[in-house]
């Protein structure tokens, strides 16, 4: 029995639309949004692995259908870094970076079909996640040093001191503990 070709012009052109979508994705989409480069590598190489395990699966015959191609993306979900607590946007962006290995890998389309299905994809993310419909609010947790301005009077004063000294675009704020006794005060910051 002869073993199947694998680095095909097929392979190659599949890997290239995989690679510049992945780019445009996480570079433009990702990081313009969150200004992280922490899960840069985690994305890539996952969506790398994914593509060249897919392809390869499908290529010798083991993965004959789109349900083993979802039970191979279940699979890496489960074993995806069960020890770290990681943030629902990056497990969506990571979700989306394995289904780009998959689609790119074994989805028997044209080039454009393909093309056009991960613009769709990157088009729906940017739109969703990318200020477009809703502005994005972060926030951050502070221990505050003093009880003076957190009665509900003088939070216009605290949102302004506290713009003063971090120089974020502090919209509301939270109380979220007080500690009497020590004199300071746990606050949740939204910022956009």
């Amino acid at each position: 029995m002869e073993a199947p070709e694998l680095f095909t012009e097929y392979f190659l052109l599949r890997l290239l639309i995989n690679t510049i979508s992945m780019i445009i994705l996480i570079r433009f989409v990702y990081y313009k949004t969150y200004q992280k480069r922490d899960s840069f590598f985690t994305f890539f190489l996952l969506n790398f692995i994914v593509f060249l395990l897919a392809y390869m699966l499908e290529k010798t015959g083991g993965l004959s259908s789109i349900g083993g191609a979802f039970g191979l993306l279940a699979a890496f979900s489960l074993l995806r870094f069960r020890t770290e607590t990681i943030s629902m946007s990056d497990m969506t962006y990571l979700f989306i970076t394995m289904t780009f290995g998959l689609i790119n890998s074994i989805m028997k389309a044209s080039y454009i079909e393909v093309i056009g299905l991960n613009a769709l994809i990157i088009l729906a993310v940017f739109i969703v996640d990318g200020n477009l419909l809703m502005r994005t609010q972060r926030f951050k947790t502070i221990d505050y040093p003093s009880l003076d301005n957190i009665k509900p009077e003088l939070h216009p004063k605290l949102i302004e001191e506290l713009k003063a000294c971090t120089g974020l675009d502090i919209r509301k704020i939270n109380i979220e503990h007080i500690d009497v006794r020590r004199g300071r005060a746990l606050i949740k910051m939204y910022y956009n």
